[in-house]
């Protein structure tokens, strides 16, 4: 009966949100705090079931997993990673932990585990909000899942050492992990295109990943994150991340209801929140600051900062842990961040167009090895995503002897094309930047293959009000997607599963033709 309620609840707000812009999973953590005051003038008291608890951690599990699949490992040992997780975990606890002891009277030890259970980011949280801007293979996308898996670990320690436990002594074998890969390879080749590829993934995500690590005193959270980054290499990664969409969605409506379902705080919490909330800002700025340390360019240093604008689940299991009396405050804290952050963010690109000026001038000389300005002599047609369909363009035209270029913003796609044969080079659509500093004389056409409508947006507006009269076309699935980036300045954008069907029919003229052309 009561899931009935959160689900009839989740789905109302969720909508609300959505019809005004917002994420809807700000809408779900509103129908968890809607659901606690309903129960509190009802005289009822509300708490997540069972069944509820276990869907959140169902589908934090998913997420991490899904994560995982898009993880290269080799991305985590960067100097901006490991510098700018580390770092910013210490600097956090140094500004934190005075102000615990002398603002709320904390002893020491009680102090250091507040700052620390402050310092973290919500994994969820940021993941969620890039993977929903299709934004986790950007720089500044696997810059902050970096940083986020560098936090992870930390907080794994932490509650090692806080709970006084260890890890189990056969979790030395997961040291062999790696040599199971092959392996995972092979059934993963084997599990067809159906439900067995689906379960494949709960199997890994859920049972080995989750299960599997909490047997051996470890996070089920980073084994579902883990078993997901051992599949990151292979060729179907990207289609068992979609097979698993929809169930993780579901599950992660859980996770957020249970957030706001934690209780309505009483006048001091929601004090002690609505500080934190305030000082919200501070992660973001000691984050932008860090990274440009690293040399990293101030829109990617200020996007992967805005994506970590929050405080972390785990922050909530420390308090369980040492600080139970802290738990509600946290929680509250916890959730503001997540309404403070998720529309933040969703404006990231809009206000790094309106302050980038003003924030570039924090840059360092030099230029990070990722974000080398671009320039392309003797390009004539330019290709922005090479997915599928950027591909399918871009091999059509080298055939007839064009002078094309490819752009993505997935590192590792742009390697995979290199390697066979295709100029592709690493650049992000929706850098404003980018089209301000792109040299390319000699350009003609763009064709506008991004998966992102707001990548394919933003270049087509940048690229008119740079002066640019050449040809524009482009590809979207939905028509007001293609309205948008036609008004943009495209000359053209195709509906791709209009034309594709447009197409099929004209194609049984032409095999109809060449039938009848055939001797008897």
């Amino acid at each position: 009966m009561f899931e009935t309620i959160w689900i009839i609840f989740a789905f109302a707000l969720g909508m609300a949100v959505k019809l005004v812009g917002l994420p809807p999973l700000v809408g779900y953590l509103a129908a968890g705090f809607a659901i606690a005051a309903a129960g509190e003038v009802a005289g009822i008291p509300v708490e997540g079931t069972d069944v509820l608890r276990h869907l959140a951690h169902l589908g934090v599990l998913l997420l991490l997993f899904t994560v995982g699949l898009k993880l290269k490992l080799r991305n985590l040992v960067q100097p901006e990673v490991i510098g700018g997780g580390v770092l910013h975990f210490i600097m956090s606890m140094a500004l934190f932990m005075p102000g615990s002891h002398f603002l709320f009277g904390l002893d020491w030890y009680s102090a250091l585990m507040l700052a620390i259970a402050l310092s973290f980011s919500s994994t969820v949280l940021a993941a969620k909000l890039l993977e929903s801007k299709r934004e986790l293979r950007a720089f500044h996308g696997r810059v902050a899942i970096g940083i986020l898996v560098v936090q992870d670990l930390l907080a794994l320690l932490v509650l090692a050492l806080a709970g006084g436990s260890t890890p189990s002594i056969w979790a030395l074998g997961l040291l062999a992990l790696p040599l199971v890969r092959p392996l995972l390879y092979r059934l993963l080749d084997s599990c067809g295109h159906d439900e067995l590829l689906v379960l494949f993934g709960l199997l890994l995500a859920l049972v080995a990943g989750g299960q599997g690590f909490e047997r051996l005193g470890l996070s089920a959270e980073l084994g579902a994150l883990l078993f997901g980054a051992l599949l990151a290499n292979h060729k179907r990664a990207v289609e068992l991340s979609q097979s698993l969409w929809s169930i993780k969605e579901v599950f992660l409506v859980g996770f957020f209801l249970q957030i706001g379902m934690g209780g309505l705080p009483e006048l001091d919490a929601l004090l002690f929140a609505l500080l934190l909330a305030v000082l919200l800002p501070l992660k973001a700025v000691l984050f932008f600051f860090l990274l440009l340390l690293f040399k990293l360019r101030a829109r990617s240093a200020f996007l992967s900062g805005l994506s970590l604008t929050n405080y972390s689940e785990f922050g909530l299991i420390v308090a369980n842990i040492v600080l139970p009396q802290w738990l509600i405050p946290l929680a509250i804290a916890v959730s503001l961040s997540f309404l403070i952050s998720a529309p933040l963010y969703r404006m990231a690109h809009p206000l790094y167009d309106r302050w980038g000026a003003w924030l570039s001038r924090f840059e360092r000389s030099g230029f990070h090895p990722d974000e080398q300005p671009l320039s392309l002599p003797g390009v004539r047609v330019l290709v922005v995503g090479m997915g599928r369909t950027g591909t399918a363009a871009y091999d059509h035209l080298k055939k007839r002897d064009m002078a094309v270029m490819g752009l993505d913003s997935d590192p590792a796609k742009v390697a995979e094309h290199q390697r066979h044969g295709r100029k592709v080079v690493f650049a992000d659509a929706e850098d404003v930047q980018l089209w301000k500093n792109l040299k390319a004389p000699e350009l003609e056409y763009v064709i506008l293959a991004a998966s992102d409508v707001e990548a394919k947006v933003t270049a087509a507006r940048q690229l008119r009000q740079l002066g640019f009269e050449g040809v524009i076309v482009a590809h979207s699935l939905y028509a007001d997607h293609a309205e948008a980036i036609t008004r943009a300045g495209a000359d053209h954008t195709y509906q791709t599963m209009a034309e594709t069907g447009v197409g099929l029919a004209e194609h049984i003229f032409s095999v109809g033709a060449r039938r009848r052309q055939q001797p008897v």
